[in-house]
């Protein structure tokens, strides 16, 4: 990945130092030219406008180009930060001494977290971590998108499909987060869209070039990426009052299965006037061979109320489905380097017309992992200026 921009302007001027890495793969995607020399530059003379804000940018002059930036938004706004169901606290403990006393499947739970804790390095090394900064590379595309009465399943006029032949989009994130789960912060670059979100230990936020910033509802709570293998403590304490609800085979390796779900009083604090949630549940997939995190999945469902009596409710539900692999020792602790998250995005509405199906994926690439940085304050988690709550 590349961390330095050159000065356009001056060959003998100093770089840049971009915020937010951006990967090798995003220079192959321009035309190539003879001259490598040539051609690198006319990357980052392309990469540099699109990093304009957005009010500066001229407006597409192709119904394609429209297209294409919807869709980018739409995988920003889903893929980029979703968050975890509810506040995960980092002085959670699990202690073996009280395991006989909970009903079986919460005793189960709690020995796998034991094992799981354990796989990542030991209580002692995942206490060590203060904070942390990752660096990672991404590729996002929207697979498909299915309308009609039977969501594509009948092959009637009816229904429409349509499938990405873009190839993805790539880009890159840096994510800064402290030893409390609910301190962290995440700046993505997506084909030059970025979005900011974060937490500052009293509200969890979110901020993209085409909308003011906005703070999710309820308690902060973490970021969902953390967990895909990242931060093992606050994985620990997020499945320490899980219950085990059986067994399943991923990817050939035997795996239990934890659960934990929002409370309805957290699920109340999330919801408006207009927006309820009516549930939020994550699944965890431990190895039975390792102990480590294989795979995590969440489901959340929404209804929107409608504004005119007459009309009615919609349903959205988002399932995400993320696969975490390649382990490395960092320090002494167990850190995934990479994964695949693969997401659902279905509506419903009162007639079968108005039902849809998106799918989304997203393939991720850890290039750097650095613990306990020195200098990182409350000051890198502040919330933005313009601050507005959903």
């Amino acid at each position: 990945m590349r961390t330095l921009c050159p000065n356009l302007n001056r060959e003998d001027g100093l770089q840049t130092v971009l915020e937010v890495p951006i990967p090798e793969e995003t220079f192959t995607m321009f035309p190539d030219n003879k001259n490598s020399t040539i051609s690198t530059t006319t990357a980052w003379h392309n990469i540099k406008s699109w990093m304009k804000p957005q009010a500066e940018r001229s407006s597409p002059r192709s119904s394609g180009a429209s297209r294409n930036s919807t869709n980018i938004q739409l995988l920003l706004g889903v893929v980029g930060a979703p968050l975890i169901p509810l506040p995960v606290h980092s002085d959670h403990t699990v202690s073996s001494r009280n395991i006989k006393d909970h009903p079986i499947e919460a005793a189960m739970s709690k020995y796998i977290v034991q094992q799981y804790i354990a796989a990542t390095g030991g209580q002692k090394a995942i206490n060590s971590i203060d904070s942390m900064c990752v660096i990672g590379k991404v590729k996002m595309e929207t697979s498909d998108f299915i309308s009609g009465d039977t969501l594509g399943l009948s092959r009637d006029d009816n229904n429409k499909m349509t499938r990405g032949k873009n190839g993805g989009e790539m880009g890159g994130f840096v994510l800064w987060q402290q030893k409390r789960a609910e301190l962290w912060c995440l700046e993505l670059v997506v084909s030059g869209y970025k979005i900011s979100a974060g937490s500052d230990g009293k509200v969890s936020w979110r901020q993209t070039p085409w909308n003011h910033s906005h703070a999710s509802r309820g308690p902060p709570r973490p970021l969902r990426r953390s967990f895909q293998g990242l931060d093992p403590r606050s994985t620990a304490n997020l499945f320490s009052d899980s219950i085990c609800v059986g067994e399943k085979t991923i990817n050939n390796e035997d795996c239990f299965v934890l659960k934990v779900q929002a409370e309805p009083t957290t699920l109340r604090a999330r919801s408006s006037n207009n927006v309820e949630i009516i549930q939020h549940t994550v699944w965890g997939y431990f190895s039975q061979r390792t102990g480590l995190l294989i795979k995590l999945d969440d489901s959340h469902l929404l209804k929107i109320k409608a504004k005119v009596q007459e009309s009615g409710n919609v349903l959205w539900e988002t399932t995400m489905e993320s696969l975490v692999q390649d382990y490395r020792t960092i320090d002494g602790v167990n850190i995934a380097h990479s994964g695949q998250t693969s997401v659902s995005l279905f509506r419903f509405g009162e007639s079968s017309e108005s039902h849809s199906k998106t799918r989304m994926e997203e393939v991720w690439r850890i290039e750097e992992v650095d613990f306990n940085i020195k200098g990182l304050s409350m000051d890198c988690f502040l919330a933005p200026g313009d601050l507005k709550e959903e």
